[in-house]
């Protein structure tokens, strides 16, 4: 019997795979999509769906904002499903110890200027803030999507160009003796492909590395709590100017402390509080978020300790959802060293590509989705090139 080979196997099912697997069945490529679930529980079912294409602070950060919005300005259509995108005010709450125009001063590099609010006005715009809680807030314009029905949209958009999904857990990368990788090691069976594409988010360095491939991918224990739809109106996305995720994600990316990330058990920092949150169209809500560096994916966490820390937190600054029903969860977000997705070919394992490490993920995963199919059908790109692990 002949075993069915692959142009592409593409590991993981969230936005990065499916947008990923749908650009490259676009080109004619034979794909299968892999994801260990039949629904999505991984960082883009809980993400507040929003798109920051305010926040380019470089040429190539801009680029990836403009083409990002764009995409999804146009997104609905294309793939022939509502992906719900809505522009929608960012409000940047400050916290009343700090200096609201030398937090306005700290945006000033970002392709948008910043708007300065008042106390006054920022009820204005979001009246379940606690105008006791904050200083001020800093308003960017900003979209949002649900992220769950744009993942789905993607994924049934590729299965009408012809992809194959299977829903496995991915054991192993199997290599060939001349360091190719030529197959994929599933908990129900063994895929071939000519190239595998890794798209596992928080998994993706575990992944890659049972493969001996070594990159800068860490990851992140994401916390927040999932309500059912509210009859409570949030009019705006909601998070704190002063993000203590981004000095988490540098403390923790250190080239020191890359051996430790070799070994299950370590707490890299302490865990911070960036309250935060969002309502969608359907009115259920997304807040926290609590992000804890624990190098096992897998660590046990304190569920109820966790929740009660997220509700004081939001419930600071947003009263009327420190008591709301809702349900706590977590899942794995990864980031790089540079705060830019690692996408592209590998140097010392052939056939092997990896397309992760995103900030701004649910902006920029479309946009480098169609570039890397392009390249991947021969067509050269410098975007892919400087976000080249080999670069």
């Amino acid at each position: 019997m002949s075993i069915k080979t692959y142009d592409w196997i593409v590991v993981g099912g969230g936005i990065t795979g499916t947008a990923l697997a749908y650009e490259l069945a676009r080109q004619d490529f034979r794909v299968l999509l892999l994801d260990k679930d039949a629904t999505l529980q991984n960082a883009t079912r809980y993400s507040y769906g929003g798109l920051a294409y305010w926040s380019g602070t470089s040429q190539l950060t801009r680029q990836l904002c403009q083409e990002g919005i764009a995409c999804h300005r146009h997104l609905s259509e294309e793939l022939e499903a509502d992906t719900q995108f809505r522009e929608l005010d960012l409000l940047l709450t400050i916290d009343t110890e700090d200096d609201p125009e030398a937090t306005a001063r700290s945006y000033a590099q970002f392709a948008i200027s910043p708007q300065l609010l008042s106390v006054e006005e920022a009820c204005e715009r979001e009246p379940l803030l606690n105008r006791g809680a904050i200083a001020g807030a800093i308003r960017f314009p900003h979209g949002h999507i649900h992220p769950a029905k744009t993942t789905q949209a993607y994924s049934n958009a590729f299965r009408r160009a012809g992809g194959e999904i299977q829903v496995a857990e991915v054991v192993k990368l199997q290599p060939r003796g001349d360091h190719r990788i030529e197959s994929v090691k599933t908990t129900d069976g063994t895929y071939y492909a000519a190239n595998t594409v890794v798209c596992a988010g928080g998994f993706s360095r575990s992944l890659l590395q049972a493969t001996g491939v070594d990159l800068p991918l860490y990851f992140t224990h994401a916390e927040l709590i999932e309500t059912p739809p509210l009859d409570l109106k949030l009019r705006t996305l909601l998070m704190p100017a002063d993000m203590q995720r981004v000095a988490l994600e540098s403390q923790a990316s250190t080239p020191e402390l890359d051996p430790l990330w070799d070994e299950p058990g370590h707490k890299l920092a302490p865990p911070i509080l960036d309250p935060g949150a969002t309502q969608f169209c359907d009115a259920h809500l997304c807040f926290g978020q609590l992000s804890r560096v624990l190098t096992n994916p897998y660590a046990s966490i304190d569920a109820a300790a966790s929740e009660a820390a997220i509700r004081k937190g939001v419930g600071k600054v947003l009263p009327a959802l420190e008591d709301v029903p809702g349900t706590w969860h977590r899942c794995l977000i990864a980031f790089s060293r540079n705060s830019l997705p690692v996408v592209g070919a590998l140097s010392n394992v052939a056939g092997i590509y990896v397309f992760s490490g995103f900030t701004n993920t649910l902006l920029f995963a479309p946009p480098l989705a169609k570039r890397f199919a392009s390249w991947a059908a021969g067509q050269g790109d410098e975007v892919i090139a400087q976000l080249s692990p080999t670069g």
